[in-house]
């Protein structure tokens, strides 16, 4: 049974490959039409990540009533299977094909080589960073480094971590590489950090995020601290008329870090929340945001 199961993973693994290398070298009006379906499909197949998509919805928008937030769910899965098939061109295109899906607007000097932190919440264009990626190779900027966290799929782990680095990136486990993340700080490489998705509770705290007590790690806080770098949002949304994404890169958040780690991670919270309202059917409300609780509450999940 067991060599059973690792023969059908391995057919699986090359499968998928297989479809992403063919969408990749599709027309990316053919993507985002497919993708469209593909979430469609999604969220109307009973699943364990359909009552998670809803659970969060009610949790962060309790003023929606039913229908609204089936309506928004449905949104949300739409734009989530167009991002699962934009990973294609995302991992396997050229740097022209992912400059073309992605614009970047920058209120920062790129290339500088300050020691800066991008902070990337969780929104379905959150592979944008690629396209910075391949920018600074085609610019001779330093490069851009990722702290990642570990797939369960092994096959696949080592394949996005080749792909990140087709342009020069770099990919850092979450844990246990805090001098090397530092150092790359220093050394004014673009570090991309995504710290909205609950890893625990080592080196994290509750605070509030939409009103929930959210447990959410304070590395952004500490590693500025350590790097003395400045910290920048960067997110990656749909364009107006749905065409493809705008990278974002803000300028420095002023006081930040202060002497309060805590203080500053419910600041940015709060920042992910401003945005996330703007566009709510974008955030990744597929990940159990809420999944470890306060000392005494109930599981959510």
């Amino acid at each position: 049974m067991g060599l059973l199961k690792a023969h059908l993973q391995t057919l699986f693994n090359y499968l998928a490959l297989s479809l992403l290398r063919i969408f990749s070298v599709l027309p990316y009006r053919w993507i985002v039409f497919f993708g469209d379906k593909l979430g469609w499909l999604i969220a109307h197949i009973p699943s364990e990540r359909n009552r998670v998509v809803k659970i969060n919805l009610r949790l962060c928008f309790p003023n929606l009533s039913p229908s609204e937030i089936d309506a928004l769910a449905l949104s949300h899965w739409r734009l989530f299977g167009r991002s699962v098939l934009e990973r294609s061109r995302i991992w396997l295109g050229s740097a022209n094909q992912i400059s073309e899906m992605v614009e970047i607007k920058s209120e920062i000097t790129l290339g500088d080589k300050k020691p800066r932190i991008l902070v990337n919440p969780h929104f379905v264009g959150i592979e944008g960073g690629m396209a910075l990626c391949a920018l600074t190779e085609k610019m001779g900027w330093p490069r851009g480094v990722t702290l990642y966290q570990k797939m369960k799929n092994p096959f696949f782990d080592r394949k996005i971590i080749e792909w990140r680095g087709r342009f020069g990136g770099k990919s850092i486990p979450r844990q246990g590489h805090l001098t090397e993340t530092v150092r790359e700080i220093k050394n004014g490489n673009f570090v991309f950090i995504a710290p909205d998705i609950d890893l625990g509770l080592k080196d994290s705290v509750f605070v509030p995020f939409f009103g929930v007590q959210t447990n959410t790690i304070t590395a952004i806080s500490r590693l500025a601290k350590l790097s003395g770098a400045e910290v920048c949002i960067m997110k990656t949304t749909l364009k107006a008329d749905q065409s493809g994404y705008v990278c974002h890169i803000s300028k420095p958040l002023s006081d930040f870090p202060s002497n309060d780690a805590v203080a500053d991670t419910a600041l940015l919270n709060r920042f992910f929340e401003d945005e996330i309202r703007q566009r709510p059917a974008e955030y990744y409300w597929v990940h159990k945001r809420f999944k470890n609780r306060p000392s005494g509450e109930a599981k959510i999940y």
